[in-house]
């Protein structure tokens, strides 16, 4: 009896974790540019679905809200990849 106590004290604990985890999740919003809104990763290099460039990563439409780093709004009207 006092196994199965333990386990589910450990099984308890674990799912706080797991309940606990979007904070850490939130944080690692950090890792995307701040100048594209939904976020976009922090890479060499992002190209728009269905264009002519060579990656590494593809978006979909975006607002640009800063810098365009990715060149993805070429006529500056604040939506990339539209």
């Amino acid at each position: 009896m006092k196994l199965a106590v333990t386990l589910g004290s450990t099984a308890i604990a674990a799912f706080a974790f797991a309940i606990a985890t979007p904070a850490v999740a939130t944080a690692q919003t950090s890792d995307c540019h701040s100048s594209y809104s939904p976020c976009l990763p922090i890479v060499s290099d992002v190209d728009c679905e269905g264009g002519s460039g060579n990656g590494p990563v593809y978006t979909g439409p975006v607002r640009v809200i800063g810098p365009d780093d990715y060149g993805l709004d070429r006529d500056g009207n604040g939506l990339g990849c539209e």
